[in-house]
């Protein structure tokens, strides 16, 4: 059944124009030949739907017509972004230890997460790094030293502190009777922040479980924090590296030891007393805990 509508509209604008329309359409209504409309700010056709009847004298035409102009969209204040909870930073030294994993068994969980890592994208860091550095030494190390990041040449390389830095803590190990392969290196975030910049908080909290999970094969009866960063992902500790020297700490039962990044003490030669000292703190804990 066909509803046949005669209309009688004074002048209206665009807007009320499009939306009668509209209605008509929508609601099956057809358009009857010889219908008035006056109207201004629109084209001279507007179409109706198919099958709609237009006869001769009409304005309206069919499917021949252009598209009915669209209303603008309101505009409205966008929401704020909020943080995802997989970027907030948190302390994981209170959580508990995973189940113990046995000796023999370490070498290959550490292969299983290390592969893990290399093709990982959690954050934007995997755009512009060469490889992941995941880290490097003895799945049953007594000690695991943490570092900020990769640099130049451990992007390069794939193994962390191999630059500047590495050669002068390789000479700290050496100072306390430790080789490279005696102990565990690991860093905060496994990819190269560009231009060696600080990694981002979001981003080490993406990156935040790698190292956990190393920690957590590995077992280690200590862990040295080299640098703001490590007692920043492990502990929450966003203090002076320098005030965090004269406390103690522990991550999960394990006890940390807090000292400045080799860096540092590249920068500062005269603070290379400070690292001696941590040196000699580590090594008589590892004494007292092996007796």
């Amino acid at each position: 059944m066909m509803i046949i509508l005669q209309v009688e509209v004074a002048v209206i604008n665009s807007d009320e124009l499009v939306a009668t329309l509209e209605y008509w359409q929508l609601s099956g209504i057809d358009v009857l030949s010889g219908d008035s409309l006056e109207y201004s700010g629109l084209p001279a056709f507007i179409p109706v739907k198919s099958g709609a009847v237009a006869g001769v004298g009409s304005s309206f035409t069919q499917n021949t017509s252009p598209p009915l102009p669209k209303r603008a969209a309101k505009t409205t204040k966008p929401a704020p972004t909020l943080p995802k909870p997989e970027t907030l930073l948190k302390s994981s030294a209170d959580e508990p230890l995973i189940a113990f994993v046995e000796h023999k068994d370490r070498p290959e969980q550490l292969v299983k997460l290390q592969a893990v890592t290399a093709s990982c994208q959690r954050c934007e860091l995997h755009l512009t790094r060469k490889q992941a550095v995941f880290g490097v030494g003895s799945p049953t190390a007594p000690v695991v030293f943490v570092g900020e990041g990769p640099g130049a040449d451990e992007d390069r390389l794939g193994e962390p502190f191999v630059g500047d830095s590495g050669k002068l803590l390789d000479k700290m190990f050496h100072s306390i009777g430790f080789k490279r392969e005696d102990i565990y290196i690991a860093n905060v975030v496994k990819c190269r922040p560009p231009g060696n910049r600080n990694p981002l908080h979001a981003e080490i909290a993406l990156c935040q479980n790698y190292l956990i999970d190393q920690l957590q094969i590995i077992r280690p009866k200590a862990i040295f924090c080299l640098g703001k960063f490590a007692l920043l992902c492990l502990l929450g500790y966003d203090g002076p590296v320098g005030k965090a020297r004269g406390q103690s700490f522990s991550w999960r039962g394990i006890p940390v030891i807090a000292s400045f990044h080799p860096a540092y003490y590249l920068r500062t030669p005269s603070k290379k007393n400070a690292g001696w000292q941590d040196l000699l703190k580590l090594q008589k804990l590892l004494q007292e805990l092996d007796k």
